[in-house]
């Protein structure tokens, strides 16, 4: 019932932020180029791959021999926006309407990721993934993977619905105010 809820809500939000998304699908055309969205598989549940969405930040920037430059070269400034006020991760939503993720939760990494993690890697997978997180509201980029994952098992040990509204709350005081990114992070 709960997943029905979720899914359902973010739905209504995803038809209400319509004219956002169209600009910033605009912005994004006009800056990036073509693809607008950057899709990746990622673990989700356990370990079951997903399909994540989000607005591209960087340019697809190559050396002579076909390799993407560094992350860095490629951000532009309208991606470091995008990534601080976490706008990039609006598209997200079709994610928990398509029942793949959820609204809090660990952020899905990837599938190589969760392998080498272990036994870790696959505790995190005990729950969706979610749109934020434990991490996301507590250093999130300024955070090693480790320090990550450490967090995303003390929320999966501790979850509930105070707690997820409690992360809900400091995710929209960060898209308010912006959060420090650190440019390559995962």
């Amino acid at each position: 019932m709960i997943d029905l809820v979720s899914r359902i809500a973010a739905l209504l939000l995803l038809i209400a932020l319509v004219p956002l998304l169209l600009v910033l699908w605009s912005v994004c055309l006009a800056v990036h180029g073509r693809p607008v969205m950057f899709s990746q598989y990622r673990a989700g549940k356990a370990t079951v791959p997903f399909e994540l969405l989000k607005f591209r930040s960087m340019r697809d920037l190559r050396d002579p021999g076909g390799q993407p430059l560094p992350d860095a070269q490629r951000i532009t400034a309208l991606g470091k926006f995008l990534r601080r006020t976490r706008l990039d991760e609006l598209p997200g939503l079709l994610n928990i309407v398509r029942g793949e993720m959820t609204w809090v939760g660990p952020r899905p990494l990837l599938p190589s990721t969760i392998s080498d993690l272990g036994l870790r890697g696959r505790r995190r997978c005990a729950v969706k993934p979610g749109l934020t997180g434990w991490s996301q509201v507590n250093g999130n980029t300024l955070l090693s993977l480790d320090q990550k994952v450490e967090l995303d098992l003390w929320y999966i040990d501790n979850r509930g619905p105070l707690l997820d509204l409690k992360i809900l709350a400091l995710t929209l005081l960060v898209v308010v105010a912006g959060e420090k990114v650190r440019v390559g992070a995962a």
